[in-house]
């Protein structure tokens, strides 16, 4: 036996016999008072394990104190009513009124809606110091009789695209840690989480919808006297891991993705928001947003270039808000630009690269929009009443259709604006007929307060879109109505709504109902191909929350 082989063989007998030794001394446990194990075999574990993997590992849960413990739920329940989705007209199955075509269309039929949704949830936190706690919030979002059988509890049937039709679910799960590494000021949050920042323009709760927003990630905010910094990253879309996956391998769980089973499938996002305290009556909120998404064109390019979430694309955006209220006036102001670079696999698109048919990223992103709201309340008259006034605009592309139909033209450039992930509910008429993207808009507002426990507003919407040849998208930024290449129209109508909410027991229980009505304009009638009527819309809900 060689020398390098002898040493290797007496080196596996002592290692053996340590092994030996140590499981034996496990075993027995028998050692001196106020001793410990200090070189047991290694076992590998994530931390902080959930229970002892050995007799000698701490004690978990001895420090838990009811005390610290919290929890808050809150369930809805809404009827909610629309009449002449379209119009007069069918309704497509991604809820369009008609096809990108060179001729006036609109699909058969006379769409109505009615459903009832209901929403619960439930949150437990747990404080385990000032500067330590721990959230989970359970969210159950069902629409009544969506699981087409009573025996059917959590999941209806498999929607077409093969994923899952699940009710229950989590809305928030995140660790906080605040004045992290003892620097005071910055917090620490890491898991899934709201993201809620200025007038909800951008990112949004959303919270309308019977589910909302959620983003999972990681951020990081530091407080102090002169401003508020937020930095955070999430990832949207993960295309090589399913949800839960037991191990840190896996085939892609999105079809068709182009790019998977890599980094380079996925979808995430960088935020940079801050907010500057110090001038007198004024919030000042310069912010930039990161938006990378490397799922393939086909995965999500279905409505065109104005595909919410287009994929194979890399956006910035940069902006500011300021909000100033001073005695009875209010005022605010955002604008956001965006820059980057999108590419699309249809040969009209992909060609510019020189290769057909890739996922070449050779269209110019170049888009911006604002909003404008001032407002006075008379703080001194009963009920508090408050008139304002509101502008809103986002740029649109005449050629958002050219992947489409060629009559719309050659494919040169992408400039839709990107609504992102807002709560357009509060924005732009609460019929929920427009996405703050290629869109101008005339807003008037009215609120009171004609008891402590009563609130009404009525709102005014004068509608158009900024560019006649780019489509009109509704709130969940799809498209309504494809626009006509030919299409110089651009008044879509006029919304007027009203909604009333009464307050019980301290504002944890309220009911609210609102009615609106669509008078259509001459950019319906157009491009749907006939005589357009309005549309109705009503709703009621029921909410308790502690």
């Amino acid at each position: 036996m060689s020398r390098s082989w002898a040493t290797i063989f007496y080196g596996l007998i002592s290692v053996g016999c340590l092994m030996t030794h140590v499981a034996t001394a496990n075993a027995a446990f028998q050692l001196p008072e106020g001793e410990k194990i200090t070189n047991p075999i290694v076992i590998g574990r994530g931390i902080p394990q959930k229970e002892a993997y050995e007799l000698f590992d701490p004690r978990i849960g001895r420090n838990f104190d009811i005390r610290n413990l919290w929890i808050r739920a809150d369930m809805r329940v809404r009827p909610e009513y629309r009449n002449n989705v379209c119009f007069g007209s069918g309704i497509g199955s991604a809820g369009e009124c008609n096809a990108p075509l060179a001729s006036p269309n609109s699909l058969v039929g006379k769409a109505n809606d009615q459903f009832i949704q209901q929403l619960t949830r439930f949150g437990i936190g747990y404080d385990l110091s000032p500067d330590v706690n721990f959230y989970l919030e359970l969210i159950d979002s069902r629409t009544w009789g969506g699981n087409q059988d009573p025996i059917t509890h959590t999941c209806g049937p498999a929607l077409s695209n093969g994923k899952s039709n699940c009710a229950l679910g989590i809305r928030a799960g995140y660790m906080l840690i605040r004045n992290f590494a003892g620097i005071k000021g910055l917090g620490l949050k890491a898991g899934r989480q709201y993201l809620v920042f200025g007038d909800q323009s951008l990112l949004g709760h959303f919270d309308w919808a019977n589910t909302g927003f959620s983003f999972d990630g990681i951020r990081t905010d530091y407080n102090t006297d002169f401003m508020n910094s937020t930095f955070g990253w999430f990832r949207i879309s993960e295309t090589d891991l399913p949800q839960g996956a037991p191990l840190g391998s896996g085939g892609p769980n999105l079809s068709p993705t182009g790019q998977a089973k890599n980094a380079n499938g996925d979808v995430d996002m960088l935020v940079f928001y801050n907010q500057i305290k110090t001038v007198p009556w004024s919030l000042i909120e310069p912010f930039y947003i990161y938006y990378k998404n490397n799922l393939g064109a086909t995965g999500n390019n279905a409505q065109g270039l104005g595909t919410p979430k287009h994929g194979n694309q890399t956006r910035h955006m940069i902006g500011n808000r300021i909000a100033v209220k001073k005695g009875s006036f209010d005022f605010s102001n955002e604008i956001v630009y965006q820059f980057g670079q999108m590419g699309d696999t249809a040969a009209s698109a992909s060609s510019l690269c020189g290769d057909p048919g890739g996922e070449g990223k050779c269209l110019h992103i170049n888009a911006w929009a604002t909003r404008n709201w001032i407002g006075y309340t008379a703080f001194h008259l009963p009920g508090k009443p408050r008139i304002a006034f509101n502008f809103d605009y986002a740029s649109g592309d005449g050629r958002a259709n050219c992947t489409l139909n060629a009559a719309y033209g050659e494919c040169k450039t992408a400039n839709t604006f990107e609504n992102l992930y807002p709560t357009n509910h509060i924005h732009m008429g609460y019929m929920d007929v427009m996405a703050w993207k290629n869109m101008m808009s005339f807003s008037g507002n009215f609120q009171a307060r004609p008891t402590n426990d009563d609130h009404i507003e009525v709102w005014y919407t004068n509608l158009h879109l900024a560019n006649a040849r780019d489509n009109w998208y509704r709130a969940s930024q799809g498209v309504y109505v494809f626009s006509r290449p030919d299409n110089t129209v651009t008044h879509i109508g006029d919304e007027i709504s009203a909604v009333w909410t009464h307050f019980f027991m301290n504002g944890m229980v309220a009911f609210q109902t609102g009615y609106g009505h669509l008078f259509p304009g001459p950019y319906i009638s157009h491009n749907l191909g006939r005589r357009a009527v309005g549309q109705d819309w009503a709703y009621a809900q029921l909410w308790i929350n502690f």
